[in-house]
């Protein structure tokens, strides 16, 4: 950079700081009222537009910092505004304050939580979290780390059940072995299929489990692949059970399946990556019933809860066998000869080496919402689900995807269609139904090329459902009715006369 020259008033301002000006500029924009609506969620550019109006190229430096704040805007402003209450197109939407400044703090000291020398508060704090965690499930042992996203946290699930099962795998591999196999919903995450990859069971291992007509796992249907996977001479090793699908917010039964699993000796893990925050309201934490008698849960704060970005956590209740299956003994970093309990030592049990300071930003939210806020914001979220659902169900245009009353038993998910005027009342036919699948997509366009509303759409072939609207519920920033109706309202103008 040639100088450090801004343009500025006489006392020039470092850098950091105007960047963190330009933070809070954001931050208040994002936090007004519903009826502001000024600025849109997203200004949209095609990547071959964005790369000719960001200037992306590296090589020269900047000529001052006043370019670089130049740039940081720009970046700012061609990015989606997740702390608007519109953008309602992910499993994840704004930052909690708290959080945030967690975060912060965590990026400042930009330790690494490996070794309890380098991280000693961080440990303390994760480890905190992770055992609060665990007496919510209602284990009063065990173990658990932040992962690096909940794929990886259903990752430490499958590693655990086979190191459990197998452990001499972890030596001499799995050469020898019959073919292990995987359990999980036809509605669950890709992330398990990614997983058979990644611990050799190969995804032709994994067997999908037909799921009811909410998406929940037919416990039924699990016992006869268990049995058949049994007479086929393969090994089932463990059910991946899901507390939240990722389209309909299903949540599995979880007793009927930790029966089965027990019958058979499954290894249990509930990906509860969306749906975990259920167990902080004791309104909503029937719909996690079972979960104790899990081996292994992920959750992912981030999500429901505003945890900023990553905040992931995998916790088990067999304790010590984290370490067992993934210590690797770096003489380097886990010296047992140390001066201090090395047990505080928890990167060896982690199959990363550097890791993120994830936990710190939990911990302080937890430490200013307390367990009674951080149930508010959950029973809110849960709340304005609900009235949503309620309203798709009764307003012209609108077709909910589930059956009549079945969303009591889902998470903060509302699946639905838009019919507009000119497909009602007709014969629905498949050339109907395809005609209708169009709708979602155009209307998407429609509100991202705008900027008024972000909200995402699928098919789901395995239930013979065309594109649908799947419009997600956070807790950051609270909703209530009015945002609800405005997002409706929006789909309903941008949809009317296609």
């Amino acid at each position: 950079m040639a100088d450090g020259s801004s343009g500025a008033p006489a006392g020039p301002t470092p850098f950091f700081q105007r960047v963190m000006a330009l933070v809070d500029e954001l931050r208040l924009t994002e936090s007004a009222p519903p009826d502001r609506r000024d600025r849109p969620v997203i200004e949209f550019r095609s990547p071959e537009e964005l790369s000719q109006l960001l200037p992306l190229a590296l090589g020269e430096p900047a000529s001052d910092e006043a370019e670089l704040l130049q740039l940081c805007r720009q970046v700012a402003r061609y990015s989606v505004r997740t702390s608007d209450f519109r953008f309602r197109n992910q499993l994840y939407g704004g930052v909690d304050g708290y959080g945030l400044a967690g975060a912060l703090l965590t990026e400042c000291l930009n330790t690494n939580q490996h070794t309890f020398e380098v991280a000693p508060a961080f440990i303390l704090c994760e480890a905190t979290v992770l055992a609060h965690v665990r007496r919510l499930i209602g284990w009063s042992s065990g173990d658990g780390i932040f992962a690096a996203g909940g794929s990886m946290s259903n990752q430490y699930g499958l590693a655990l059940a086979r190191y459990h099962r197998h452990p001499q795998v972890k030596t001499s591999g799995l050469f020898g072995l019959r073919p292990m196999v995987l359990f999980t919903s036809e509605d669950a995450h890709y992330s398990v299929l990614k997983a058979a990859h990644w611990h050799g069971y190969g995804q032709e291992n994994v067997v999908s489990v037909p799921t009811d007509e909410c998406g929940r796992m037919r416990p039924e249907a699990l016992s006869a692949a268990v049995e058949r996977v049994l007479s086929e001479g393969r090994e089932p090793l463990a059910v991946n059970a899901t507390c939240g699908t990722t389209v309909l917010g299903a949540y599995d039964p979880l007793p009927a399946i930790a029966d089965i699993c027990q019958q058979h000796g499954l290894w249990l893990h509930v990906d509860a990556c969306w749906g975990g925050a259920a167990l902080l309201s004791r309104q909503w934490r029937h719909l996690m019933a079972g979960v104790e008698r899990a081996d292994s849960v992920a959750w992912n704060p981030h999500k429901m809860l505003g945890a900023p970005l990553q905040c992931s956590l995998f916790v088990t209740r067999h304790d010590g066998l984290l370490h067992q299956c993934n210590s690797a003994q770096a003489t380097y970093l886990f010296q047992q000869d140390k001066f201090y309990d090395v047990s505080h030592d928890t990167g060896d049990k982690s199959i990363q080496c550097g890791r993120k300071v994830d936990g710190f930003k939990l911990w302080l939210m937890w430490k200013a919402h307390g367990d009674s806020g951080l149930e508010s914001m959950v029973d809110t979220t849960f709340a304005a689900a609900r009235y949503c659902a309620d309203q798709v169900s009764r307003r012209d245009g609108f077709r909910p995807v589930l059956p009549p009353g079945s969303d009591a038993g889902q998470c903060a998910n509302v699946s639905f269609w838009y019919v507009p005027a000119a497909l009602r009342g007709q014969e629905e036919t498949p050339e109907w139904w395809h005609r209708l699948s169009l709708v979602a997509p155009r209307v998407k366009e429609a509100m991202v090329r705008s900027g008024t509303l972000m909200v995402g759409y699928q098919p789901l072939p395995h239930k013979q459902a065309v594109n649908f609207f799947r419009l997600v519920f956070t807790a950051v920033p609270p909703l209530g009715r009015a945002e609800v109706d405005y997002m409706l309202d929006e789909i309903e103008r941008l949809g009317r006369d296609l």
